[in-house]
């Protein structure tokens, strides 16, 4: 009997050891696949040839802030088109890029007074494609996460001092793009893009990744 209990406590000791090398091996496995995960968020990002998007945009200038809901679309073929929903003052203004120039259309307005008033809103700065783009040409871009999102963030080439640094969030369980920051050379957030739906196609994969669902984008 003196045998046994000492012989039980080792058998025990030894489970014990086991179990407990088992789950931390696990846990270290779930670490691995996870850092791995979040990495190739960067890859699926920048690898992004055409989306669709309908998102709200807050634009901040010196007097005012002004908000705006719109549907955007990159295509493959590098044309880009943004149209405004809200507010319905501007409702129906196209932005079109078609790779070389850009095209402003509204049949209903004085387009003058669009470019004059509403700054930013009738660029294609706006575009996720030229976040992607400054990402890649810039010598100082980086690539970190925090609990929930993974961060792009990047300096723009053009240098200006209106626009000087982009700060991409994407969501890491879902790897959608969440929100789009332009700031200046004050860190100043002059465009904040929140995007309510996305629909975005990699080179490698064509994978699709949604958003609020309810809401559809026509092709």
């Amino acid at each position: 009997m003196k045998r046994i209990v000492p012989l039980l406590f080792l058998i025990i000791l030894i489970i014990g050891i086991i179990f407990i090398f088992l789950k931390n091996n696990n846990k270290l496995q779930n670490l691995g696949n996870n850092m791995s995960k979040v990495k190739n968020l960067e890859t699926y990002i920048l690898q992004m040839d055409s989306y669709e998007a309908v998102a709200e945009i807050t634009i901040t200038s010196n007097k005012t802030t002004n908000k705006y809901k719109v549907m955007q679309k990159y295509l493959e073929d590098g044309s880009f088109k943004q149209e405004v929903i809200e507010p319905e003052t501007i409702s129906g203004t196209q932005i079109i890029y078609d790779g070389k120039s850009l095209t402003l259309k509204n049949t209903k307005l004085n387009l003058s007074k669009i470019y004059e008033n509403y700054q930013y809103i009738s660029s294609n700065e706006l575009g996720l494609q030229y976040f992607i783009q400054d990402y890649k040409e810039s010598e100082d871009a980086s690539f970190y996460e925090e609990e929930t999102d993974a961060i792009l963030e990047t300096t723009v080439k053009n240098g200006s001092k209106y626009i000087a640094k982009k700060i991409l969030r994407v969501d890491k369980t879902t790897g959608k793009p969440k929100s789009l920051e332009i700031r200046d050379n004050t860190q100043k957030v002059l465009v904040y893009i929140l995007y309510n739906e996305i629909k975005i196609k990699d080179v490698q994969n064509e994978m699709l990744a949604f958003k609020n669902k309810e809401i559809q984008i026509e092709i």
